[in-house]
């Protein structure tokens, strides 16, 4: 399962999160995009993943604090103990045997991050 989590700002915006993805890889062959429980409603991710055709996958942050990533902001990792949301949450959603198939990408106007994940989804 090929997943790209999304971690950004309240006030982002679809061109922002499809900026980040489209650096960190793109979307094809994307089964979901994934993200924290507190911010899968916001409008913009909803935009994107109508757009892509793709189900939201939400993990809660308890879930992805502590999970291993490649890249470190010490801003999230103070606030959400993983070094990138982004990471963290496409390698929980992707399954067993997930790996990173692109580190962490942020969008020009830094309200948006994206990385991909691929695993079993289970």
């Amino acid at each position: 399962m090929k997943v790209a989590g999304l971690g950004f700002k309240r006030n982002v915006t679809v061109a922002a999160l499809r900026e980040a993805l489209a650096t960190a890889g793109g979307p094809d062959g994307l089964a979901a995009v994934a993200t924290v429980s507190d911010k899968a409603e916001t409008v913009s991710l909803k935009l994107l993943a109508r757009e892509l055709n793709v189900p939201i996958i939400a993990r809660p942050v308890e879930l992805v604090a502590g999970i291993a990533t490649s890249t470190q902001s010490e801003f999230i990792k103070a606030k959400f103990g993983t070094g990138s949301i982004a990471e963290a949450v496409a390698l929980a959603v992707a399954g067993r045997g997930a790996r990173l198939v692109s580190r962490r990408a942020i969008s020009q106007d830094r309200t948006a991050a994206a990385a991909i994940a691929e695993g079993d989804g289970e």
